[in-house]
């Protein structure tokens, strides 16, 4: 049915915004604004393409692109958090050494082509009219990001840890006077970020196109970012925005299917353009934008000695 496989490509094209836009969510949520998430998810969707195929174990490729993603951010971290350098300008560092580092390790891999990963049947439930094939006989990463969604709620709603860490990005000086330790704090949370936006690019190149191609993350790590922004930096919001983004990627792979007399240029611009008007929806309505916002999101801590 044309519904059902519409749907399905919608969230094979949702899962890896939904997990490296949580991650963003929750590395702002402690005050740490990285704008790497590009970089990031480029080195994780090469380094875990490499090992998948190195190794033949699909799992092993997902691991490995999480702490490729971890393992850039520790860099990142390192300069913004201990050097307290400029958030901003050291994320877009970040991505252009993501981007430029991926392409040198994936040069011996392009080309190259991998099962993608397998779904997961559930007895009785995957064989269901419409509904079986959607909800129950998806690969693991889809789960993955719903149940990372949920984990990322509660953590930040209704955990102590999650308490402390939005408190760090309210007010790091406040947070540091009461004695919570803010740069392990932030630092944790920056390496959470990084692995979420390694596991959005392993999903791109072991799932949604099981190779490596440069710059095959194609700025889904810029439309993460803005989908934080667009979510008021609420999980749930969030999984409901990159859904939504993900069918607006689709509709346009549609549209030019269906012979639309548009410029396929403007036609695959349509996700970005979708990103630019959300934005500025979300900036007209002022509450909105700041009822969650982080009051220390991008400023550098410095605790007195």
């Amino acid at each position: 049915m044309w519904a059902e496989a519409i749907i399905l490509t919608v969230i094979t094209a949702a899962t890896p915004l939904a997990l490296a836009a949580l991650g963003e969510l929750v590395t702002e949520r402690s005050g740490v604004l990285n704008l790497g998430v590009e970089g990031m998810m480029a080195v994780g969707a090469v380094t875990a393409f490499a090992v998948a195929v190195t190794t033949g174990s699909g799992a092993a490729g997902i691991l490995a692109g999480a702490m490729a993603g971890a393992a850039l951010s520790l860099i990142f971290a390192f300069l913004t958090i201990t050097l307290a350098t400029n958030q901003v300008a050291t994320g877009l560092a970040l991505t252009l050494f993501g981007l430029g580092i991926s392409g040198v390790i994936g040069d011996g891999f392009v080309g190259i082509s991998r099962p993608p990963l397998p779904q997961l049947e559930i007895p009785g439930l995957s064989d269901l009219p419409l509904v079986g094939r959607i909800l129950f006989r998806q690969d693991a990463m889809v789960y993955l990001s719903i149940a990372l969604t949920a984990g990322v709620w509660w953590f930040l709603s209704r955990s102590r840890q999650g308490l402390k860490l939005r408190a760090v990005g309210d007010s790091h000086a406040s947070a540091h006077a009461l004695g919570l330790n803010v740069m392990l704090t932030r630092y944790l949370a920056v390496m959470f970020g990084g692995a979420c936006a390694g596991l959005g690019g392993a999903y791109l190149s072991l799932a949604y196109t099981p190779m490596w191609i440069d710059d095959m993350t194609a700025g889904r790590g810029w439309i993460a970012l803005a989908l934080v922004v667009f979510a008021t930096w609420m999980p749930w919001r969030l999984l409901a925005g990159a859904y939504l983004f993900g069918a607006i990627t689709i509709l346009q792979f549609h549209a030019q299917g269906a012979g639309i007399g548009l410029p396929s240029q403007l036609m695959s611009s349509l996700p970005y353009l979708a990103t630019i008007v959300a934005l500025v929806l979300i900036s007209g309505r002022g509450r909105l934008a700041l009822r969650h916002t982080p009051l220390s999101l991008g400023k550098s801590f410095v605790p007195e000695r």
